[in-house]
């Protein structure tokens, strides 16, 4: 995926020496006006730093640090990194090419980073909710923050995407790559929980699928292998709409509708 943003950062530059670049505010399957951009991004910022705020209390007196240990709580994190990443690119490109055009510094890492916050929704609905309906406590489900960091976070991300990144980017085996990230936070979890690592007082595992002494080692296998199919199959619905959109352009009669490694 280097390889892939230097490509997707060498087309951004040719398309910068192009006679009219951006002209038209709808191309490559993108809506091509960067002040739009730039105010959703903002906005956007504001709500996933609202809902990381308040789900470790960070001004509080009591700030619950031990919620970063939680996938949810990182993969909100990443999206505001990614999202504030994606303002300064929007701020720059608006500066020195104009209003017209699409920012972002590479359409396959958007592609990653909301694949990652999608399984943050996909693992809230599939595990969380039915197992906190199932289990006596006064846990409150679809509260405010809940909202926030498992529900509007993604919608968020999703919503970028398919608004403002341009498409045709995404190749067949992204969603194996960008399973990758949620992986490596299985390997945290299971290393965490191993070396004695508490994420709930007593509680040596994160999420109930991880809970190898109640499932077991085949239970959680199960688990883990129904999850990843959910969401390679959602992120193979992700390249399908990326190409299926990418049959929006504006090029010169002919051009094809996606070619190699050429829309960033």
């Amino acid at each position: 995926m280097l390889e892939e943003t230097e490509h997707e950062l060498q087309h951004t530059a040719s398309l910068s020496e192009s006679p009219n670049p951006g002209a038209r505010p709808f191309a490559n399957g993108a809506i091509s006006v960067r002040p739009l951009a730039l105010a959703y991004r903002v906005v956007a910022v504001a709500l996933i730093a609202t809902g990381l705020i308040r789900i470790t209390g960070m001004f509080s007196g009591s700030p619950e640090w031990g919620s970063l240990l939680f996938y949810t709580v990182l993969s909100n994190l990443l999206c505001l990194v990614w999202m504030l990443l994606l303002i300064i690119r929007t701020v720059r490109d608006l500066r020195q090419e104009g209003h017209r055009g699409a920012s972002t510094p590479s359409a396959r890492w958007s592609g990653a980073v909301m694949m990652a916050i999608t399984v943050t929704m996909l693992i809230y609905l599939v595990v969380l909710v039915p197992a906190a309906f199932q289990q006596p406590g006064d846990y409150e489900l679809f509260s405010f923050t809940d909202n926030l960091i498992h529900i509007i976070t993604p919608c968020l991300l999703i919503g970028d995407w398919l608004l403002f990144v341009r498409k045709g980017a995404f190749r067949w085996i992204d969603p194996l790559l960008w399973a990758l990230i949620p992986y490596a936070y299985l390997v945290f979890g299971f290393a965490a929980g191993a070396a004695g690592v508490e994420f709930y007082p007593g509680q040596t595992y994160p999420y109930p699928f991880m809970n190898v002494g109640a499932l077991g080692i085949g239970g959680t296998a199960l688990w883990i292998a129904g999850l990843t199919v959910a969401l390679v199959g959602v992120g193979y619905l992700y390249v399908a709409v990326d190409r299926a959109l990418a049959l929006i352009r504006t090029g010169s009669p002919g051009e094809p509708p996606f070619g190699p490694r050429r829309v960033p």
